[in-house]
């Protein structure tokens, strides 16, 4: 992930969306254009939102996610695999569009893991904004309202993919990473990724 990558607060109305990144993970594996993809889930309302408006971003949005992996295997698995590699795929999706996500599951979670840390609390997320407020302009500018919901999206987050058991644990369970995504983020030589899904081989 590049460094100069701007951090972006968008992820307050683009969170997980694993239901919505499966939809659109089966449309684009069948070959379909962007455009007739984010078309068919709008006309169709598959997102199942009450504007249509709502349905093309978040539609969007998705696909931004998907290309961010540069990888129409991870894309298929999104749509075919079970549940909880498909999560784990969109959890490492959601990483490389996000440098506030992929930071924090590097720096936070991937340390915890790697120091034998299994504890967790709402001290680490606020540590770890209160760090980023002091880094960086455009983080500094934020509201508070903003880094609230910023901070229920990633806790949110760790619990779709069995990192906390509920928003309110106060301890990582350790995860398992699918081959799979191993293969992928090996051969596309992001190792540094690893820590943050607990591997460490």
């Amino acid at each position: 992930m590049d460094n100069t990558y701007p951090y972006i607060s968008s992820l307050t109305r683009e969170p997980f969306l694993f239901y919505e990144m499966r939809i659109t993970a089966k449309l684009l594996s069948s070959n379909l254009s962007e455009d007739y993809v984010v078309a068919h889930i709008v006309n169709d309302n598959l997102f199942q939102y009450p504007t249509e408006k709502s349905v093309a971003r978040m539609a969007k949005a998705c696909l931004k996610r998907l290309a961010a992996m540069d990888d129409i295997d991870l894309i298929k698995a999104i749509a075919e695999q079970p549940t909880d590699i498909a999560k784990q795929i969109c959890l490492y999706a959601m990483m490389k569009q996000s440098r506030l996500i992929w930071e924090f599951m590097l720096t936070v979670i991937g340390e915890k893991y790697k120091l034998k840390d299994n504890s967790f609390g709402r001290i680490d997320l606020n540590t770890y904004f209160m760090r980023l407020q002091e880094q960086n302009d455009t983080v500094a500018t934020w509201s508070e309202s903003t880094i609230t919901k910023l901070k229920q999206v990633i806790a949110k987050l760790l619990v779709e993919n069995e990192y906390l058991d509920d928003v309110h644990s106060d301890h990582l369970n350790p995860v398992y990473l699918h081959p799979i995504l191993e293969n992928a983020i090996r051969s596309h030589g992001d190792l540094i990724v690893l820590p943050a899904f607990n591997c460490f081989s």
